[in-house]
């Protein structure tokens, strides 16, 4: 009886389970993702022109922005708290958003329902925040596959709350809404308690690899069962109970890593611990403050002589590990002191305020601005995008690019892993390659070359959500793991900065510029005198790819802009890179 209670102790504490249930929670906090199929809903229902709509989804980026106060209350309150805290948020906003729609409380004011998006998405950051923060810490040394996995299921819950949505069958389409309101609520109530840090650092095992490969190859099934079940409900008419079963069999794949600790933990040997962990623990603070008199490469670097940086890499590597050797002597002896520079250096832990002053923090969140804002532009506007374009069904690309979002972190997290730990390359490379291949995205659209809204939703949705694998993972590597939550929150502020721009005042005035336009040419072609008008519907809808292409033009540029600045971020961190990840040549 005693060791089944151990076992079971063992299994709450194991830094696995954590790690599922994190994406439990990952898998419905995306709700920003949703607002492409909402915002038509929002916008017949209330009558909004398309300005309008973008204002409220301005709003909806800065809710799953600002996440400065669940960053730092991490730091303070058990993690639990912190998803608690996100729960009621969410609950509260789209709950009062849902009861105005369906028209269940009298018309608000647009400014209203902008705050109450702001306050339900807002929740979504205390989702985000506390699940990372948990794993992160759990796992040191895997920050990139357990950024990409997490980040990727929930950009992924846009696809798998409209399955569950269209298995209950509801009435009518404000309901999804409700959807949004009461879907995360109830799930991360359940498994909150499960999350938050348990000394995974001590927890090493040689099955670790294993574990992870698993995990990939549920997630590369999930996109694919999702994807196949979004293509066959839209190519044919499935009944009721043919639904029910798809998506008891999406839950069941959600679940389906819960194998990997009750494997760990009921059917493993003893747990060896393999290695240590890059996150420093009170017990060792006497061993860093002795560290601290080592001369650090980048502080070799930084002094070296002209002698010096004529050396090889390997000569150069053995003169400053010898030279390391001999100040570690002297200083434990007391024969001498070495006086550090002020401040951390890059690779070393940084507060928010220490990190705002590096130009390679600036660098990546303008890199951040033009290239994820561009992508969180043509996610908000995607449903106005397919019904210019004719598509009746725009739930179908909605779930899409949700989909390819979600590949797109998972293959982030995994290629820049390889990308630093093989080759001890700068991670900011792997960003520097999706902007390419957004920009082309965006140009294709522009183009108007035929499937270009298959094309976007497919390599944007890869684009967008491998930066949110591959930024988290580089600023944890480049400015540490202390305050990694105020740095991840000020981060996504580049989502709705772009956002702010390139939809609420670009895309939103081209598009309805040329909807005005198309209107005097209908009137004009009609007969119709100056003084008629037609019905409103018509004068705020747009119909073609002009609607967008110039918008989708000049994105493309910005990406190639983003892609300039991410060369130079890495260009400045070889050396960082080749200090964390390098292996010291013979």
């Amino acid at each position: 009886m005693v060791q089944i209670s151990e076992k079971i102790n063992a299994f709450l504490n194991d830094r696995w389970l954590v790690f599922v249930a994190s994406m439990w929670v990952q898998s419905c906090s995306g709700i920003g993702y949703l607002f492409g199929s909402i915002s038509p809903v929002i916008k017949s229902g209330m009558g909004y022109n398309q300005r309008q709509v973008a204002l409220l989804g301005v709003a909806k980026d800065l809710g799953d922005a600002i996440g400065f106060l669940a960053g730092s209350l991490c730091e303070v309150l058990p993690i639990w708290a912190v998803l608690f805290i996100g729960v009621v948020q969410n609950f509260v906003g789209y709950g009062l958003v849902w009861l105005i729609v369906a028209h269940k409380l009298p018309s608000l004011p647009l400014w209203v329902l902008c705050v109450l998006i702001f306050i339900g998405t807002n929740g979504e950051t205390y989702f985000n925040t506390g699940a990372l923060v948990s794993c992160v810490q759990n796992f040191p040394k895997s920050r990139g596959p357990i950024v990409g996995i997490l980040k990727g299921f929930a950009g992924l819950s846009g696809a798998i709350l409209t399955q569950v949505y269209a298995m209950f069958n509801f009435p009518d389409q404000a309901s999804l809404v409700f959807m949004v309101a009461v879907g995360p609520s109830i799930v991360i109530t359940a498994v909150m308690f499960l999350v938050r840090p348990v000394g995974g650092h001590k927890q090493v095992r040689s099955s670790d690899h294993s574990s992870f490969l698993f995990t990939y190859s549920i997630c590369v099934i999930l996109a694919a069962y999702l994807l196949a079940v979004l293509l066959l409900q839209d190519l044919s008419s499935l009944n009721e109970n043919v639904i029910t079963l798809l998506t008891v069999v999406l839950i069941i794949l959600i679940v389906l890593p819960v194998i990997i600790p009750i494997f760990l933990v009921f059917f493993s040997g003893p747990r060896p611990v393999l290695e240590e962990s890059l996150l420093p623990e009170p017990d060792k603070q006497e061993s860093s403050r002795m560290g601290s008199f080592i001369l650090s490469l980048s502080e070799a670097e930084d002094d070296k002589s002209p002698e010096v940086e004529t050396l090889s890499p390997s000569e150069r590597q053995k003169r400053i590990a010898h030279l390391q050797a001999k100040l570690f002597q002297a200083a434990a002896e007391g024969a001498v002191r070495v006086k550090r520079r002020k401040g951390p250096r890059r690779g070393e832990d940084f507060t928010l305020l220490q990190a705002l002053v590096k130009a390679d923090f600036w660098l990546i969140f303008i890199s951040l601005v033009l290239a994820s804002g561009s992508g969180l532009t043509v996610i908000d506007n995607l449903g106005q995008m397919c019904q210019s374009l004719g598509y009746a069904n725009t739930h179908v690309f909605v779930s899409m690019i949700s989909i390819w979002n979600f590949l797109g972190r998972v293959a982030g997290g995994y290629f820049s892993e390889n990308i630093v730990k093989y080759y001890a390359y700068p991670r900011p490379v792997a960003m520097a390659a999706v902007q390419v291949v957004m920009a082309f995205a965006l140009f294709f659209y522009a183009m108007g070359w035929p499937g270009s809204i298959y094309v976007v939703s497919v390599l944007i949705g890869l684009c967008y959500g491998a930066h949110w694998a591959i930024v988290p993972a580089a600023v944890s590597e480049l400015f540490g793991l202390k305050s990694f939550g105020a740095l991840y929150n000020f981060l996504t502020l580049a989502s709705p900065a772009g956002s702010l721009i390139f939809s609420g005042v670009i895309a939103s005035g081209i598009y309805d510029y040329q909807a005005k336009q198309q209107h005097e040419h209908q009137v004009q072609g009609s007969g119709m005198g100056p003084g008629v008008s037609p019905l409103k519907d018509d004068y705020l809808t747009c119909y073609g790819s002009i609607c967008y292409s110039l918008t989708m033009g000049i994105m493309s540029g910005l990406c190639i802009i983003a892609f300039i600045l991410s060369l130079i971020v890495v260009h400045r961190t070889k050396r960082v890179y080749a200090q964390l990840y390098g292996k010291p040549q013979a």
